[in-house]
């Protein structure tokens, strides 16, 4: 049984955690949200360093054996100095490029992530590994979808327009879900694209490498007595029912959207 720190700026790593409870149901969780500093897109990269060692420092504290940067922009900016600090398991999230490349080498994939995702060394040095080029890959930052996710909006009457303001083609196969926030919005984005577009995004390699890290993590010898999970939001516990219930409906969106819409 292993303590698994989970740390994003705000709901979109719930999407991860959610997949990750549901296969493993022995496990426990921590769920550190940066709720005092989100939207991560639009900070500097060394605000973004500061704020996830924060986070992954407090989730130590914790108990936590294997941290889970489950947000993509903090990943590209932050992991591998952190890595280097820090004597943890540390798993990251990075936009699903490689295996939408590889399923579809020869169609248009669109890749969605916030503006320091899209600007940042990381994903561009992944983009030339797996010889992508813009003849088949566009790349778009799309901020708001993170701010409407943290206020709970996802009316496709709000979101459509402004997905057919930033898309300028509907002629994608694929769309690359490159921040944990955008899973949520997925029946918008088919709305816009059509019931054909694929959705790819890198909750599946995340989780199963937290299996492999957890299974190799000796057993306790006695049985844990503390909840499932636990969240936290910039190191405060959220007790209260408003925000739980908050959390619960995101929950509850995802089971709704894995049902209906796959990635």
């Amino acid at each position: 049984m292993a303590v698994i720190g989970f740390f994003d700026s705000g709901v979109g790593g719930l999407t991860v955690m959610y997949e990750a409870m549901k296969q493993m149901p022995e496990d426990q969780f921590i769920y550190y949200a940066d709720t005092d500093h989100v939207p991560y897109g639009i900070r500097t990269s060394e605000e973004i360093y500061c704020f996830t060692r924060r986070a992954m420092d407090f989730l130590m504290d914790k108990g936590a054996e294997i941290l889970v940067i489950a947000c993509n922009t903090a990943t590209s900016v932050a992991i591998a100095r952190l890595r280097e600090e820090l004597n943890i398991p540390i798993v990251g999230m990075e936009p699903a490029i490689k295996p939408a490349v590889i399923r579809y080498p020869e169609h248009k994939i669109l890749v969605c992530a916030t503006p320091m995702t899209i600007e940042g060394d990381k994903l561009h040095r992944l983009l030339e590994s797996e010889h992508a080029s813009s003849d088949n890959v566009d790349l778009l930052p799309l901020p708001d979808l993170v701010k409407w996710a943290e206020q709970g909006i996802f009316d496709p009457k709000t979101i459509v327009p402004y997905l057919w303001e930033k898309i300028q083609s509907q002629n994608y196969t694929a769309v690359v879900l490159g921040c944990t926030h955008f899973t949520l919005f997925r029946d918008s984005f088919r709305q816009l694209l059509g019931d054909r577009i694929i959705f790819i995004d890198g909750t599946t390699g995340t989780v199963n490498r937290i299996k492999t890290l957890a299974n190799e993590i000796p057993t306790a010898a006695e049985p844990q007595t503390a909840a499932k999970v636990r969240y936290f939001q910039s190191g405060r516990e959220v007790k209260d029912k408003d925000t739980l219930t908050f959390i619960q409906n995101i929950y509850n969106r995802q089971t709704i959207l894995d049902e209906y819409i796959k990635i």
